[in-house]
């Protein structure tokens, strides 16, 4: 019986939110999926001229961190969980997760843009915890019943 104390504390100490970092839209794969835009492409470049490859888009760090966004921001090799408050010029205010009264200051260059994780909601896992809450709960009446 203890062993299922363990697998209940367990499963209550899972979290459905998980911090994912949101990959920006690849140009070319776009292409690929509608193929009326690439005959229409194919057909205004002229013979004999080069492909030209889509550049890649830089990333807006303001546009990626705006207020009340709950976010996990790498800056200067430390991670950092953060609710952001706002910018001011170029510079992020912020505070912690769980601490609103301190207050973080991170300017615009030294947060690693690439790696802004986002927390979002994730089905598989709230599909896992389902499975294995029904699955205590008929070991459960299971066991009550022997």
């Amino acid at each position: 019986m203890q062993k299922y104390l363990y697998l209940i504390i367990s499963l209550c100490l899972v979290s459905c939110y998980t911090y994912q970092v949101k990959k920006p839209v690849d140009p070319a794969i776009d292409n690929k999926q509608n193929p009326k835009n690439n005959a229409a492409v194919a057909n205004n470049t002229a013979p004999g001229q080069k492909d030209v490859q889509p550049t890649p888009v830089p990333i807006n760090v303001k546009e990626k961190l705006a207020p009340n966004k709950n976010v996990r921001i790498d800056v200067g090799g430390k991670s950092y969980k953060v609710i952001v408050d706002r910018w001011e010029s170029d510079s992020l205010v912020a505070h912690p997760v769980r601490q609103p009264d301190k207050v973080l200051k991170f300017h615009k260059d030294q947060i690693n843009a690439e790696r802004i994780a986002e927390k979002r909601f994730s089905q598989p896992i709230a599909d896992i915890i389902t499975v294995a809450a029904y699955a205590g709960i008929g070991v459960g009446i299971w066991s009550l019943l022997q």
